[in-house]
């Protein structure tokens, strides 16, 4: 562990991996400052660059784009009180309230040290933990990986918003996506339709671009928004230790929160920054002056939120589950370099692995450098007109899909799954799961189908193997305890 630290360091600090973070960093603010264009669309955006990269360059690069991108979203957040992404949500009301009071200046530095003290902290979070979860994952076989995957699939629960079987409708959809193409044991065609532009199957990245960021375009036009955002007020005020100091116990324990919160699949930055925010006012002094432009509400948020960035790598990198939208598409990622996440990860690429997680640390260095140069340009970012940069957007996804396989077939496939991403959630289906399904189907599949062949046809074999059992009592209990406590409110509710 302590040589792949020492390589990790050599190489993070490469001029080539520097430019890289630096790149991923500048992008990532922008999207995440930008209304409507989410941090999962830049990192998707993004994504195709990478395509004749070296893998570590690539995720690299991603990365930047993602720590940077949840920052980003409080950008816009404290200056329109339009929060730029889910996790700035929380940061609107004190941000703005306090760019009202003529202290946009400390509102966006707070947001900045906030994002980066909790950055620094998930990142040394995932450099600590995910080996040894790897370690640990070295035991799985095919019946272990099949009950992780049914474990994973748990996450399509937390993503599925007010509506679980619509949520399950959804990954049942996206599994049945992920069947076709050729079989993965007998190697024969399957659901291609008799047509040869399927037979290799659905990919990834065009489906994920058009689910995500042409719908996102699609939503932004129908809203026939004139510009993203409008004029306000900007002044300089200078932030230092002794304006960081009152908030560190804040910012300490919102961002352990998001380092734990991160970890779990299906969490994600929202829900922390919605629960640090929380946190920090019921313990609070003065819980009255949240929402009315609290600096510890600020810090609590944006830290919670960034807190989660190094640990939502942890299932990614050491299990092959990714917890969010983001950690999907960064998954993806992976899997078109060639490299397979899991224990096998860490094995045979630990010096990829290693660089990669040095560099969230090194990214949130940069963030801050880069952010604190820029902060009193940001407010003009925001003020680009929809006319210039929806078609701009609009061309790098035509040509992000292009790039996958250079056919217009998966353009097509694109614009197909952006279609649907801009029509179903209106009817309260949510997109998430199809992605999720497509990721985890494939694995859940194999894995079963190799343990049924090892077992000769008896499901027993997920019932004689420690791991798989855990893994099933957690599927049960994670549906069976909300039962319960819906039966036990109802029946108080009564008495």
């Amino acid at each position: 562990m302590g040589e792949n630290i020492l390589f990790g360091l050599l190489q993070v600090f490469e001029w080539k991996h520097l430019l890289a973070m630096i790149a991923g960093v500048s992008f990532g603010m922008i999207i995440g400052a930008l209304p409507g264009l989410s941090v999962p669309m830049g990192v998707a955006l993004m994504l195709p660059f990478t395509f004749g990269l070296p893998p570590t360059i690539g995720m690299l690069l991603l990365v930047g784009v993602y720590c940077a991108g949840v920052y980003g979203g409080s950008i816009s957040a404290i200056l329109l009180k339009t929060p730029g992404t889910a996790a700035s949500a929380a940061t609107a009301a004190d941000g703005f309230a306090l760019t009202q009071q003529g202290k946009a200046g400390k509102a966006l530095n707070m947001a900045l040290y906030s994002a980066v003290s909790g950055g620094l902290i998930s990142g040394f979070i995932l450099l600590l933990v995910a080996p040894q979860i790897a370690k640990f994952a070295l035991s799985f076989g095919p019946p272990e990986y099949f009950a992780l995957a049914l474990f994973g699939m748990t996450v399509i629960a937390g993503v599925s918003g007010k509506s679980l079987g619509k949520g399950l409708v959804m990954g049942c959809f996206g599994m049945l996506i992920a069947t076709v193409g050729i079989d993965p044991i007998d190697g024969v065609p399957r659901f291609n339709f008799g047509t040869n532009f399927l037979i290799s199957g659905i990919d990834l990245i065009p489906a994920l671009i058009g689910l995500f960021a042409i719908s996102e375009l699609l939503n932004q036009i129908e809203k026939k928004t004139k510009a993203l955002s409008v004029k306000v007020k900007y002044e300089k005020d200078r932030f230092g230790w002794s304006d960081y100091k009152p908030h560190t116990k804040t910012i300490f324990k919102s961002s352990l929160i998001g380092g734990i919160i991160g970890a779990i699949p299906g969490a994600g930055a929202a829900i922390s920054s919605f629960i640090s925010y929380n946190e920090a006012r019921r313990t609070s002094k003065d819980p009255e002056s949240f929402g009315k432009g609290s600096l510890d509400g600020i810090a609590a948020a944006v830290s919670g939120g960034n807190g989660t960035t190094g640990s939502t790598l942890i299932p990614m990198m050491t299990l092959g589950i990714p917890g969010d939208v983001v950690t999907a598409v960064l998954l993806g990622a992976l899997l078109i370099q060639g490299l397979k996440p899991g224990p096998e990860l860490f094995t045979n690429h630990g010096n990829l692995v290693y660089t990669v997680m040095i560099g969230v640390i090194v990214v949130n260095l940069i963030l801050f450098v880069q952010a604190k140069l820029a902060i009193r340009w940001f407010a003009k970012i925001t003020q680009i007109p929809s006319s210039i940069l929806l078609p701009i957007v609009f061309g790098l996804c035509l040509l992000g899909s292009f790039s996958v396989t250079n056919s217009l077939t998966s353009v097509g496939i694109t614009l197909f799954f952006g279609v649907l991403g801009y029509i179903l959630p209106k009817y309260g289906y949510p997109v998430t799961p199809i992605l999720i399904a497509m990721i985890l189907g494939p694995l859940a599949e194999t894995s079963l189908r190799q343990s049924l062949i090892l077992s000769e046809g008896s499901y027993l074999i997920f019932f004689m193997r420690p791991i798989p059992v855990i893994f099933i009592l957690l599927i049960v209990l994670l549906f069976v305890i909300p039962l319960l406590k819906g039966k036990w409110g109802n029946r108080l509710q009564r008495a």
